[in-house]
């Protein structure tokens, strides 16, 4: 499988992604994505800033991610503490296709996020979730990220974590 950088041809398919994923959140009974957001402007907004980024089987796109290196102004401020202060990675608007679903797909995404944050020595990578996105939960539980805290987005609060990596 492959990270890499969207090109502008496949906004279309990852709008189709990120569309079964907030259908899914709401069919799982979450608010997460239930307001407007993401929608295509956002993921434009990804793709002219570098941000886009898709994982591929080499033909198929099977998960999307905004990947920001760079500072989120949103997590400048914590109800909590954030493991590190400098440089990190930032990731956003994760969704898998459905074809993917049930299959690590989403795991290894982050995986692969890892290696591209150490290949850019960049060693901490910050992340927020709703609070009742268990699937995305489960996954930052797994890989080890902590806890550290809440950050506030559109005026709700998310859950805040951090994984530092090896240097």
């Amino acid at each position: 499988m492959i990270l890499r950088k969207a090109t502008d041809s496949e906004l279309p398919i990852i709008w189709e992604i990120l569309q079964a994923a907030i259908a899914q959140r709401k069919q799982d009974g979450s608010r997460q994505w239930q307001d407007g957001y993401p929608n295509p402007q956002s993921i434009q907004e990804d793709l002219n800033n570098g941000w886009a980024y898709v994982l591929t089987d080499g033909t198929n796109i099977l998960a999307y991610a905004a990947i920001i290196f760079g500072i989120e102004p949103a997590y400048n401020t914590i109800e909590g503490q954030w493991l590190s202060e400098g440089e990190y990675v930032v990731i956003h608007r994760v969704a898998t296709s459905a074809a993917s679903k049930q299959k690590g797909i989403a795991t290894y995404l982050f995986k692969m996020i890892e290696n591209l944050s150490i290949e850019n020595q960049t060693y901490s990578i910050k992340v927020d979730t709703n609070f009742d996105n268990i699937p995305m939960l489960r996954i930052l539980d797994k890989l080890g990220y902590t806890y550290c805290g809440e950050v506030y987005f559109r005026g709700s609060a998310r859950r805040a974590y951090e994984k530092l990596l090896p240097k």
